[in-house]
């Protein structure tokens, strides 16, 4: 499922089968609304979901728990003429909407009082069905299918493709921009700071995306607007009949998030996460299969 997920639930999967030798866990990317349709279809145990769960997919037998949190965040390229004055103005959510929904903002030379040469605004999306273009387009006001851009498959791709045009800009889960050891944006892209009171510049409360670090500890303190940050969640078709698969979750919930951190995510509150421990230890029957 969730691009946005998958490399927490790969961290996950590592240290699980650590003190679990015998189990094997399969893990593949694809968009959210993969990892959905494949959680109903009964196709996998568990999809990675990276936006809300709709009332349709609970009437067809969705069952979730919201395991970490993290965020989308704009971009755009690094060499970009106008890059340095971007950073210092920030961009508000109506002028994202104006270049991602409404198509009235179509210019960098436009949005940039000063600019010179003509300098057209590239824009770029999800192709594939995904929270991280769900939960962006819902931060502008409208839905995926709204954004009105060229559609590029996957994370990867998507910050690719802003890396390879100067006049581009797009958006990625916070773990495709940052490099995960450095902590630092990935050469080639730099981090859209959104002016959220509208002052037409980056105050000081709003610098907080020059390191991973930093970010994270923003969107933990809810000074980066909630969406586009956003809980990702892990969703089967109804409640985990297999032993090893409510086992894992369990592990995740507790044990599992202290690798949260170190992964680029962001840890629910401990309130939140003693509710989705709940919703595992309610069963109605006992699990049928049990661990090898």
């Amino acid at each position: 499922g969730a691009w946005a997920l998958y490399p927490m639930v790969v961290k996950w999967a590592e240290e699980f089968k650590k003190i679990n030798p015998g189990v094997t866990i399969d893990i593949s990317a694809g968009g959210a609304g993969k990892g959905m349709a494949d959680a109903l279809s009964q196709t996998v145990d568990l999809g990675m979901i990276s936006r809300e769960i709709n009332p349709v997919e609970v009437s067809k037998g969705a069952w979730w728990v919201s395991v970490v949190k993290d965020a989308v965040v704009p971009t755009l390229n690094s060499e970009n003429p106008v890059a340095d004055t971007v950073m210092k103005r920030g961009m508000t959510s109506n002028e994202f909407a104006a270049i991602w929904v409404t198509g009235k903002l179509t210019r960098w030379d436009s949005l940039i009082q000063g600019a010179s040469g003509e300098l057209p605004i590239h824009v770029y999306t999800r192709s594939d069905a995904c929270g991280a273009a769900e939960t962006w387009a819902k931060y502008l006001g409208g839905n995926q299918q709204d954004l009105k851009a060229v559609g590029v498959y996957g994370d990867p791709g998507l910050a690719e493709a802003v890396r390879k045009d100067k006049l581009g800009i797009g958006y990625n889960n916070i773990n495709f921009v940052y490099d995960s050891k450095t902590k630092l944006p990935v050469a080639g892209l730099r981090i859209i700071p959104i002016d959220v009171n509208g002052s037409g510049k980056v105050d000081k409360e709003e610098e907080f995306y020059s390191t991973l670090d930093e970010l994270i500890k923003a969107i933990g303190d809810g000074r980066y607007p909630s969406p586009p940050a956003r809980a990702l969640h892990l969703v089967s078709f109804g409640r985990p009949k297999n032993t090893v698969v409510a086992e894992f979750l369990k592990w995740v919930l507790a044990d599992g998030q202290k690798y949260v951190p170190e992964a680029g995510y962001i840890n629910l509150p401990q309130e939140k996460l003693g509710e989705e421990l709940g919703k595992l230890e309610d069963r109605d029957q006992k699990a049928e299969v049990g661990m090898q």
